[in-house]
């Protein structure tokens, strides 16, 4: 009877492990993998899909850039992504509001320019009109 208590609890909690992810947190990890794909291919049209009208995106030297002003540096290759490896990352859910953070290792091109960068990110995205928006973003250079 011990044994069959045992594997019915291991049942139940091998289960519900995998539920552990909310049905929001499933659909905001997509649209982050999304941001990411669209981000190293340039494909601008993805982007404007998946930011918010309102998007402010912050650099970790900095400069802060609007939706135009990123799309229009991803468009041109001011700003080119070649390699982006995303690692650590939580997501937390507040109503309409995702809060996901993650470290970012990438490779640039940025205006011919090969570098490499390791980062921080905060990611505030914004669920409008039923689907998940990147409201803000922040970077910091990892130490």
């Amino acid at each position: 009877m011990k044994k069959k208590l045992f594997y019915l609890a291991l049942f139940l909690l091998v289960g519900t492990a995998g539920q552990a992810q909310s049905k929001d947190e499933k659909y905001v990890a997509e649209a982050v993998a999304s941001w990411h794909k669209a981000m190293i291919e340039a494909d601008t049209v993805a982007l404007k899909q998946l930011m918010a009208e309102q998007l402010s995106y912050g650099h970790s030297g900095g400069k802060v850039e609007t939706k135009a002003m990123l799309v229009e540096a991803i468009g041109s290759g001011k700003s080119d992504f070649v390699t982006m490896n995303l690692s650590e990352q939580t997501i937390q859910i507040v109503d309409k509001t995702a809060i996901v953070r993650h470290n970012l290792a990438a490779d640039t091109n940025d205006g011919g320019k090969p570098a490499s960068v390791k980062l921080i990110v905060l990611q505030i995205w914004q669920k409008q009109s039923g689907k998940w928006r990147l409201l803000a973003r922040q970077a910091i250079k990892k130490t």
